[in-house]
C-alpha cells in the first residue's frame, strides 16, 4: 500500500503524492481538508498520483463541495486517466474542475 500525502509547494499550491485509492484513503486523509480553510485560490497537482480508482474521485469532489463551502477557488493539474475517465463515467468531466483539462 503506497500512502497517500498531500505537501503544500507554494502558499496555495498542494501536490498529492501516492494512491487514490480506498486503500490508501483514511480518517487522516479526510482530516487534512483544513487545507482549504483561510485561502483564496487552491491548485492541486496529481502528476505524482501512482493509481487511483473511485475512492480518488470521491476524495476529489469532497475538496470541491468543501472548497464550495469556504468560498475557494480549487483547480486540478494534471489529473490521471483513470480519474478522468471514472469523472467521464459520472458526468463529471463536464465540470470546470475537469473541463479545461486536456489529456
Amino acid at each position: 500500500m503506497s500512502k497517500l500525502t498531500l505537501t503544500e509547494q507554494a502558499p496555495g499550491h498542494f501536490t498529492v503524492e501516492g494512491n487514490l485509492t480506498f486503500a490508501s484513503i483514511d480518517k487522516q486523509t479526510l482530516q487534512s481538508f483544513k487545507f482549504l480553510k483561510g485561502m483564496d485560490a487552491i491548485c492541486i497537482d496529481l502528476a505524482k498520483v501512482k493509481t487511483t480508482d473511485s475512492a480518488g474521485l470521491a476524495l476529489m469532489i469532497e475538496w470541491i463541495r468543501l472548497s464550495r463551502m469556504g468560498r475557494v477557488k480549487l483547480s486540478f493539474k494534471n489529473i490521471p486517466t483513470q480519474l478522468l475517465a471514472l469523472a467521464k463515467l459520472s458526468g463529471f468531466d463536464e465540470t470546470e474542475y475537469f473541463a479545461n483539462h486536456t489529456h
